[in-house]
Order: C-alpha cells, then sequence, then structure tokens
C-alpha cells in the first residue's frame, strides 16, 4: 500500500470540493474507489469521463488494476476540457 496525493482539475475538483487530498492504495483502482467512497454523487459521475495521469505518465486505456501507484505519486484527474 502506498500513499501519494490525487489531484482533481476542472470538473472533478468542482465535484470533489477540494483540489486535492491524500491516498493511501496499491493501484489506481484501488484509489479511485476510495475516492467514490469519500465523494459518492456528481464525483463518481464525472470519473466516467476523466483521464488519468499516474506520476505524469498517461494512463490511457490500460486497466485500473493494472496501474501500480508509488509511495508520495500523484495521480491527477482530467476531465475533458472543450478546445485544443
Amino acid at each position: 500500500m502506498a500513499t501519494g496525493t490525487i489531484r482533481y482539475w476542472a470538473a472533478a475538483k468542482a465535484a470533489a470540493g477540494t483540489a486535492e487530498e491524500p491516498y493511501s492504495a496499491g493501484t489506481l483502482a484501488e484509489a479511485l474507489e476510495g475516492v467514490r467512497e469519500r465523494h459518492p454523487g456528481e464525483l463518481t459521475r464525472v470519473l466516467l469521463r476523466c483521464s488519468f495521469l499516474v506520476n505524469e505518465e498517461p494512463v490511457g486505456k490500460r486497466p485500473h488494476d493494472s496501474v501500480p501507484l508509488t509511495e508520495g505519486g500523484t495521480v491527477e484527474v482530467l476531465p475533458p476540457f472543450a478546445g485544443g
């Protein structure tokens, strides 16, 4: 189990009511399950449309349970952005 920081951007930040919070999880899937438990409702719906960076690396289409988290790492939660 690793600890680190989850950072929320745009609509995810608004839905979470915070810009960042700590995680304690072994994988991205575990961290996101913790997020869903802490923030039921709108953030859970926003997460369905988000992309994620783990330690500045795009997760892409990899299964979230196959993405390990590291001690002191960062998860960026990126909802779709308008424009380019």
